[in-house]
């Protein structure tokens, strides 16, 4: 017999202490932000698990930035909204969702999580799901662990038959001193939920309706401790932040260097936690590689590269200092030193863009080679073709750009300018120091530059004497 769940992630507060004009749950941490790790542990384990199930997200502070948020997400029909209008605790937060998401009430289970919790992961869902289902008795369960210092955290106090969570502004003196805490994790059967839920009352010293008060000792309720705290930290400032981001992108670091990545110094590379690395791929140190990248195998990336959704084939070597954003380079090519791919840019196969060179939505085919110091931009670059140092395409004339087509097997010499929209043809020669604005045909040899006139005797009159 299969279930459904209903999984409410709570991100309605402030996160007044990241001091950020974002919502707290839209804090990037390695890359996402921390709700769609929680999307993204809660979905995996309801599909693992065999569980129909929808997500419902409670919002609130800073809605409309959450309402984007989830318009341009790929899980958007798998997801609802619940606004709570006023923060009056999470037992409130709770019966928003209830309210805006009526529907709710049919699934059979009600997984509630938090979305400041990038490090939780469908394990620690099963093992909750897994206690509640073989124990028929239960009415629900709470993940809780052990903290050397519990400030802050609910306290678990066991009872005979159930266990309740003192909150922290409401314990005495004996209860400040047990270590086993509260998550803010549960899964209840819903049934529980529609029972309890519109008893809870704000009678305590936050004048708050707490979540919590779903356990209780006569309630049919079991804590479910954990041997660590580490998959429930919770963001609440920036240094935390920086910390779980720390252990996310060592985990990261950790996983491909088992997959055959060498790392020359892996505690010196950033990278976010969805970027995928081939195995043999050497990536020296102080190397940021960040979105939704994709580096094949056997590829070599030097130091202080910066590479953000881009594609990079088998085989390809980037070079010290070079920066590449939304492009593909294709297999055996080679990038920099210090180049640059702007968005748009494709690099064939076998083709050669060297330092101090911009590229930006241009396609340079097989064998293409910009060796040094040059700007390509709204190009076609054919097979073979050869650009000499300092090559311009003049794609803007103020107001539009224009593309510039040049064929195969075609040589641009040094300092030449050509001045979209124009074309050169396949097998042409453009001489040094030209400024090309006409088109060129196949085979075709083109010279724009005046012709050189020598004065002999005549330097005398343009050099100045040095000073004493």
């Amino acid at each position: 017999m299969s279930h459904s769940i209903g999984i409410v992630i709570l991100a309605a507060g402030k996160g007044t202490r990241m001091k950020t004009d974002i919502p707290k749950a839209l804090a990037i941490c390695a890359g996402y932000s921390l709700l769609d790790y929680v999307v993204e542990a809660s979905l995996s384990f309801a599909k693992h698990s065999s569980l129909k199930a929808q997500i419902g997200i409670v919002v609130g502070h800073r809605k409309e930035m959450l309402e984007k948020w989830w318009q341009s997400h790929s899980k958007k029909d798998h997801i609802k909204l619940a606004h709570q209008k006023e923060q009056n605790g999470t037992a409130d937060a709770l019966k928003a969702c209830f309210n805006d998401l009526p529907h709710f009430w049919d699934f059979d289970y009600t997984l509630v999580a938090c979305a400041d919790t990038p490090l939780i992961t469908e394990n620690e869902f099963n093992e909750l799901f897994k206690v509640l289902q073989k124990n028929a008795q239960l009415v629900g369960v709470a993940a809780t662990f052990e903290t050397s210092d519990p400030t802050g955290y609910g306290r678990i106090v066991n009872g005979s038959n159930g266990f309740r969570i003192i909150e922290e502004k409401d314990t005495n003196e004996d209860q400040k001193k047990i270590k086993e805490v509260n998550s803010a994790f549960y899964i209840l059967k819903t049934s529980h939920v529609k029972a309890v839920l519109g008893q809870i009352d704000n009678k305590n010293k936050s004048g708050e309706f707490y979540l919590t008060d779903l356990f209780q000792d006569n309630f049919q309720v079991k804590a479910v401790k954990f041997p660590s705290e580490t998959p429930f930290l919770g963001i609440n400032t920036l240094e935390q932040l920086a910390n779980v981001d720390r252990i996310i992108r060592q985990k990261k670091v950790k996983k491909l260097m088992l997959d055959g990545v060498r790392f020359l110094n892996p505690d010196s590379v950033y990278l976010d936690s969805k970027v995928e690395i081939g195995n043999g791929t050497i990536i020296y140190p102080g190397c940021t590689i960040i979105g939704n990248t994709k580096i094949a195998e056997s590829v070599l990336i030097e130091s202080n590269c910066f590479i953000k959704d881009s594609l990079i084939e088998e085989n390809v070597k980037i070079f010290a200092g070079s920066y590449l954003e939304e492009s593909k380079v294709q297999k055996n090519a080679s990038v920099g030193p210090m180049a640059r791919l702007r968005p748009g840019t494709d690099l064939g196969q076998e083709t050669k863009v060297g330092n101090f060179v911009e590229i930006k939505k241009s396609v340079l085919a097989r064998g293409a080679k910009v060796s040094h110091l040059s700007y390509i931009g709204d190009a076609e670059i054919g097979e073979n073709s050869n650009i000499g140092c300092g090559f311009i395409t003049c794609n803007y004339d103020g107001v539009n750009k224009h593309k510039t087509k040049i064929g195969s097997n075609t040589f641009v010499g040094s300092d030449c300018q050509a001045v979209a929209p124009i074309e050169i043809g396949n097998d042409a020669f453009v001489a040094a120091g030209s400024t090309i604005t006409k088109s060129i045909p196949n085979g075709g040899f083109a010279i724009a530059r005046t012709q050189q006139v020598t004065k002999e005797g005549k330097a005398k009159n343009f050099l100045k004497p040095k000073k004493a």
